[in-house]
């Protein structure tokens, strides 16, 4: 079943950020100047990660990756304050959601691995990205080895790691957006807009909550991402168990202490989603993966492939990012529609 609400969704997320937030972000103080609107002052100390960091100005030219990331800053308004962007090119159509413009105005640096000498290049003076987002200590890519050559970085809050090995996630996933949001406020000296997009956010996933299946009304559901010997899905702390629980769903994996993770089948057929939400990117497309869930024989007693209740979100959405909120919406749409079914 296609999903059926994503265009009003999206502008849902487009009024929320043109009209919760007003068109500037701030004045500037000259070029290249500190952010002075709202009466900010440096230096500001924020934390993240568990780590508390201090900043004297608000970076200028700051390096981000993957997609949720970059549209955290840029619904912040601040693609003045970026060098680029890096990004695979299957991260959906990037024309038509609330931030065309800045992406058309912010250098795509890269469609491959970021990697250090990328950032060297762009004159970064701070890179935005997050565990298994980009920092990776085996590719020699890590907040510790860009401090060696005077580069600082923020990691994104559902990335933390928690203690238990390179499990990662140490807050609610839409708690983790709000954080991050506030927390780029204070660096950028720009926490109005950050806010009021907390604000407006909250507003479209409480709205989106009281409409959505309770009680014994709320089917199972499982997020598939990919994978075919093993599924990769997501555990309590991705943005998608937010995302399913808001909606009205009662998230299969709720119990796994993680973010991204690879299950087993079994655990999958036991647990007996009714509902399937399919993570639209990569190689593999949504249909094949719907096509493979459908024809893959542990899975034909599955409730939700007996059924056909098979959901598609984009990538962008489920990542922790600003289209999180628009996200729950559009979800728990398609659960009313199949409980009607």
């Amino acid at each position: 079943m296609p999903n059926l609400v994503r265009p009003a969704a999206l502008a849902l997320a487009a009024a929320l950020v043109l009209t919760g937030c007003g068109a500037e972000v701030t004045s500037r103080e000259g070029e290249g100047g500190d952010a002075k609107a709202g009466g900010g002052r440096y230096p500001v100390t924020i934390e993240n990660c568990g780590q508390k960091k201090s900043y004297d100005k608000a970076p200028q030219r700051v390096v981000t990756n993957d997609v949720g990331i970059t549209e955290i800053m840029f619904a912040l308004g601040l693609e003045d304050r970026m060098a680029g962007y890096v990004m695979p090119d299957d991260r959906g159509d990037l024309a038509s959601v609330p931030w065309k413009d800045a992406y058309q105005k912010t250098k795509w640096l890269s469609k491959k691995t970021i990697n250090k000498e990328l950032v060297l290049d762009a004159r970064a003076d701070l890179v935005f990205a997050g565990w298994n987002y980009g920092f990776n200590e085996g590719e020699g890519f890590s907040p510790a080895e860009l401090e060696k050559v005077g580069i600082d970085s923020y990691l994104l809050s559902e990335s933390c790691r928690n203690g238990q090995g390179k499990a990662r996630g140490v807050m609610p996933p839409l708690e983790a957006l709000y954080t991050d949001l506030r927390n780029l406020g204070k660096i950028f000296d720009v926490d109005d807009r950050a806010e009021a997009l907390v604000a407006g956010f909250e507003k479209q996933v409480a709205e989106a909550e009281a409409k959505a299946l309770k009680g014994a009304d709320r089917p199972r559901v499982f997020l598939y991402d990919d994978g075919q010997d093993k599924p990769l899905t997501s555990g309590l702390y991705a943005g998608p168990h937010d995302i399913i629980t808001r909606a009205g769903g009662d998230h299969v994996m709720k119990d796994l202490k993680d973010s991204w993770a690879t299950v087993g089948w079994e655990t999958v057929v036991e647990r007996d989603p009714e509902v399937i939400v399919i993570n639209d990117y990569g190689d593999t497309t949504a249909d094949q993966k719907r096509k493979f869930l459908k024809s893959y024989p542990p899975l034909a007693g599955v409730s939700a492939v007996k059924n056909d209740r098979i959901v598609v979100l984009d990538y962008a959405e489920l990542v922790e990012s600003p289209r999180n909120p628009a996200a729950i919406d559009s979800l728990a749409a398609d659960l009313s529609t199949f409980s009607r079914g």
